[in-house]
């Protein structure tokens, strides 16, 4: 019987064989791990056989999430870290080499924005384009890029990337395609679907719902040809060539950079992702509903959300993904400041965090944003007034009757 992916990942501990009868994969804590033989620890070791050898490597819990991942990602193998951040670093460390070439979207997220010009200072060249058309990646391919990187859902101004686009163009020149899954997480879309080579996650954010642990995971969707990547080392071309990339990072990326994730942490994400799909059914409810209210609103000037027909990739979205996110920006008009919006909200929180199951907001040109500077944000199209919601699950009236208040309050100075 092949049952539905939310029932999947509830006993996904259990179909493993979770110790004692547990439900859920317990905690596991220690940092070193022995063997009672010496061919048994250098077994491990060396990758012969599995097995746990050094915490900062996983362990039994974080590898226990990393097959949920897996499995929501129709992938062939995950590997966990300690962030969001620190798989993305880790990966393009493992994979790159000096003199190698990246392509990415213009529009990023600010940390991954502010870590390719890290990357740049590294030896690596990287190219920032308009991702929206595929025609743009391929005028900036050059003899020596090795991979194409974008987010599903631009954060914070929600383009959608030509994600299938890309991935046809990448098959064919046989370039790593990765795409950052964080805000349309697994029960939207699966990047695999669009010939995706890695997904990357930020765990702390809607897999993990509660705001209470930090994590992040790359996954081997088993589409790209290892074989024909020049920058994989000798020593992990062995097993199933599959799994050639995720070993280098692995040991390169995991090992040798030390972004492990914790098994409190693990854990807590683990057991997060069992109502992943309720969650985002009633945040994606609530997002719709506010964007379209905001959208009518008199002092708001625009709305980004990919679910509106106003939306410049709204046919995109529709066609690739079974819910348009849980996160939208807005701008006010000349004149309203952001600030006197968001202070005049009672339920919403302002807080840099996003994918909580509560409603967050922060004015993005000042925060997250603001380190880049004026000429950067344009290029990324993000305003001096943009407002950016994480809509989360609280009652959808509550929410509307929040913004209706605030507005009004506005309205009448």
């Amino acid at each position: 019987m092949t049952r539905d992916i939310s029932t999947r990942i509830l006993h996904a501990d259990r179909a493993a064989g979770a110790e004692h009868g547990a439900t859920h994969k317990p905690l596991h804590i220690a940092t070193g791990y022995g063997y009672e033989r010496a061919e048994d620890l250098t077994a491990v070791f060396q990758g012969d056989k599995s097995g746990y050898v050094y915490g900062r490597q996983g362990n039994p819990t974080t590898a226990a999430l990393e097959a949920k991942i897996t499995l929501m990602e129709d992938a062939v193998g995950t590997v966990s870290f300690a962030s969001g951040m620190a798989a993305i670093i880790s990966t393009m460390t493992a994979l790159l080499q000096r003199g190698d070439h990246v392509v990415a979207s213009r529009f990023l997220f600010g940390n991954t924005a502010s870590w390719f010009s890290t990357l740049t200072q590294l030896g690596c060249e990287v190219t920032l384009v308009d991702a929206t058309d595929a025609a743009n990646v391929e005028q900036a391919l050059r003899p020596e890029t090795r991979m194409v990187f974008v987010e599903t859902i631009a954060n914070p101004r929600t383009q959608v990337a030509d994600l299938a686009g890309i991935g046809q163009l990448c098959t064919a020149r046989q370039i790593v395609y990765i795409v950052d899954n964080t805000l349309t997480t697994p029960r939207l879309f699966r990047p695999k679907a669009v010939g995706a080579s890695l997904v990357i996650h930020s765990l702390s954010k809607a897999i993990c719902g509660h705001g209470n642990a930090l994590g992040g995971s790359v996954s081997d969707t088993g589409l790209y040809d290892w074989a024909a990547y020049p920058n994989l080392l000798p020593a992990y071309r062995k097993g199933a060539q599959a799994n050639w990339g995720l070993l280098q990072i692995r040991k390169k990326g995991l090992r040798d950079l030390g972004g492990t994730l914790s098994a409190e942490h693990g854990h807590r994400i683990a057991t997060g992702a069992e109502t992943l799909t309720l969650r985002m059914e009633r945040a994606c409810g609530n997002a719709m509903a506010l964007a379209r209210w905001l959208e009518a609103a008199p002092l708001v000037s625009a709305v980004h959300y990919p679910g509106l027909k106003s939306h410049d990739q709204h046919g995109r979205a529709t066609d690739l993904f079974s819910g348009y996110g849980a996160l939208f920006s807005f701008e006010t008009v000349d004149g309203v400041d952001p600030f006197d919006v968001l202070n005049a909200l009672e339920l919403v929180i302002k807080s840099s965090h996003l994918g909580d199951n509560r409603t967050l907001a922060l004015p993005a040109a000042r925060t997250i944003f603001w380190e880049m500077g004026e000429q950067m944000r344009q290029s990324m199209q993000i305003a001096d007034s943009l407002i950016r919601v994480s809509v989360g699950i609280e009652a959808e009236a509550d929410l509307l009757a929040d913004f209706e208040q605030a507005f009004s309050k506005l309205g009448n100075k």
